[in-house]
């Protein structure tokens, strides 16, 4: 019969191995789901930049620009993720690029939507003036001021920690964005502003809603584009929603915290599937999906079948 500490430690033993079976798993479906949407985003933006009827085009311009954010939130989130699980710490300057795509890319996609939803309140309440206002100039324009717009906070924290700490970048940290703060105001500043955003960006598309839905009451032709531009607007609120999900995986991963380990380990995989990849990525995939301009060429790239089918001209 063998003793009671070696009964223990093959206990113990035995523990760990199914813990790290566990990660194990765990690594694999978050890091197989993960590439699996990189890739059909990657098809996505490829059909987007594919043909010029895309790439001059005002919201498949904002279109490309979402499809590519979220595809880097979800690659640095799924970084950030596998750091935790391994509890591996880095280098504060590697842990800061990665915050810097996290964070400039979470807000970028509410923002995206606000101007998504204005242009098409322009294309229904001024259609002779769309073409005017919603340029391809104008849009790129338009694009630029929101990347720079969300990548706003976590600028101003890199500069604040450049100027007071400089040489804390080359210490080894544990990397979450809690980790790189150095004053108490950083914090507020950060959930101040995103709050401000995503207030805003609420106001903006319920303000589009309701004035294309006056619009298409008023007007005696063309009800079905105004029809169409009413449902793409609600979805942008729907995804405004999803967007919103991830702010409840931190909140209920420290209520999580107090559990039994092998059942947090479970739980926080499936928080990470629910909360952060899927609203990302189903997104713009059904986002894509529901053009029907868009939908038979990036269906033909996604299967292999290039060059058979080409879009159909482009709709107000």
């Amino acid at each position: 019969m063998l003793p009671l500490g070696t009964l223990l430690f093959i206990h113990q033993q035995a523990f760990l191995v199914r813990l790290d079976g566990e990660i194990v798993t765990q690594v694999v479906m978050v890091l197989s789901t993960s590439l699996f949407f990189v890739y059909v985003n990657s098809v996505m933006f490829f059909t987007l930049r594919s043909k010029p009827v895309f790439r001059e085009t005002s919201r498949y311009i904002l279109f490309a620009n979402m499809v590519l954010s979220d595809s880097i939130l979800l690659l640095s989130n799924t970084v950030l993720y596998l750091f935790a699980l391994a509890y591996l710490y880095v280098f504060k300057a590697i842990c800061a690029l990665v915050i810097l795509f996290c964070i400039a890319t979470y807000n970028f996609s509410p923002l995206n939507l606000a101007v998504m939803s204005l242009e098409r309140y322009v294309a229904i309440c001024y259609p002779l003036r769309h073409a005017e206002i919603t340029t391809q100039k104008r849009t790129n324009i338009a694009v630029g001021v929101v990347w720079l717009l969300a990548s706003l906070n976590v600028v101003i924290d890199m500069f604040y920690i450049t100027v007071t700490m400089p040489h804390s970048f080359n210490a080894p940290t544990f990397c979450t964005r809690e980790r790189l703060l150095i004053a108490k105001w950083q914090l507020d500043f950060f959930y101040g502003l995103n709050s401000f955003y995503f207030v805003s960006v609420a106001v903006i598309i319920i303000y589009t809603y309701v004035a294309i839905m006056i619009a298409a009451r008023s007007i005696s032709t063309d009800k079905d584009s105004a029809k169409k531009a009413r449902k793409t607007v609600l979805l942008h609120l729907i995804q405004l929603g999803l967007c919103l999900t991830s702010f409840l995986y931190g909140i209920l991963e420290r209520i999580m915290s107090t559990i039994p380990v092998v059942l947090f380990l479970h739980l926080r995989v499936l928080l990470f599937f629910v909360l952060i990849i899927l609203p990302r990525c189903l997104s713009p995939l059904i986002y894509g999906l529901r053009d029907d301009t868009f939908r038979p060429l990036f269906l033909s790239y996604f299967r292999c079948r290039p060059g058979s089918i080409k879009p159909v001209m482009i709709s107000q």
